[in-house]
């Protein structure tokens, strides 16, 4: 293995992996390997009313039972406050946040977008939010699949929240906040997470640290044309033989699988996915799949 390309698969505990999760997992896995590279595991824990007992552990549990083994410890965000702390200690010694107690109807009303607002009224932290001060947004950022990415020029712009009124820390903070500490080179995950992703550059850059790659994997939607994902109810990942899962798996993605795949073992097929990984055969479209692997399978398509 080598320590010059790291990557990363971050599952929040809402739920358990789908085949919505497995493309991101198994992209992400893949990548790192065909570099001969780690694969970190990050249980991104920080938002307890939105997680589900126990998935955490299922999480994993999935992982090992789909062969996809990380390097390393699980990093658990929960663990990891003091970090994020830090963090939000220095962009304000540095003046680059600042208090907010602009309600979310308040935002609403205005069209949606924050208007900075509080930027220059001095809130101290009582029943607000800490925003950061974006003086120089990043509006575009490039894609290993989907070349320049533009954002809407108007949210690049926006003073976002690195620490929420109800005490939680945000997402993006806590992403960046990891990703640098584990020394994440490459951010292979879902097209679902474009948007934020220049406002975590934008975070990268206030740090002074070093921006990871990244790569945006097409969407798995359903038959009502939405994302798979926990919210939506998608079924959990089947229990039996993993085989089935990933070969859709990497179908979907665009990889070449041998025609006897079931002549193979699970460690098999996927050495042969790591040897034959081609970024250029991914497609950059979502598509509409089963939500579980079992319905393909079951009736013979696969």
């Amino acid at each position: 293995m080598s320590a010059s390309y790291i990557g990363r698969f971050a599952p929040s505990p809402s739920g358990d992996l789908h085949f919505g999760s497995l493309i991101a997992a198994v992209g992400s896995y893949l990548q790192a390997r065909a570099q001969h590279g780690l694969w970190r595991v990050r249980i991104e824990d920080i938002d307890p009313p939105r997680e589900i007992p126990g998935a955490a552990t299922r999480i994993l549990r999935q992982l090992e039972h789909y062969g996809l083994h990380w390097d390393g410890d699980v990093l658990w965000q929960s663990r990891r406050h003091d970090a994020y702390r830090a963090a939000l200690d220095w962009l304000k010694q540095q003046g680059m946040s600042y208090y907010c107690t602009c309600t979310r109807n308040r935002i609403q009303q205005i069209g949606g977008l924050y208007d900075g607002h509080c930027r220059t009224l001095h809130h101290g932290p009582q029943q607000a939010a800490l925003r950061l001060k974006v003086d120089a947004p990043v509006s575009s950022f490039s894609d290993r699949l989907r070349g320049v990415v533009q954002a809407d020029a108007r949210l690049a712009a926006e003073d976002f929240i690195i620490h929420r009124r109800d005490g939680l820390f945000a997402y993006n903070l806590a992403v960046v906040v990891d990703d640098h500490f584990q020394g994440i080179t490459e951010v292979v995950r879902g097209a679902d997470l474009i948007e934020p992703t220049v406002r975590q550059i934008t975070l990268y850059q206030q740090f002074g640290w070093t921006v990871p790659d990244h790569l945006h994997l097409p969407l798995v939607l359903n038959h009502d044309g939405n994302k798979l994902s926990k919210q939506n109810h998608a079924t959990p990942l089947p229990e039996g033989d993993p085989r089935p899962a990933l070969v859709q798996a990497l179908r979907f993605l665009g990889q070449p699988v041998t025609e006897n795949w079931r002549d193979a073992t699970q460690e098999t097929l996927l050495q042969q996915a790591v040897s034959r990984w081609d970024l250029s055969l991914i497609p950059i479209t979502d598509a509409q799949q089963q939500d579980t692997a079992t319905s393909a399978f079951s009736n013979g398509s696969l």
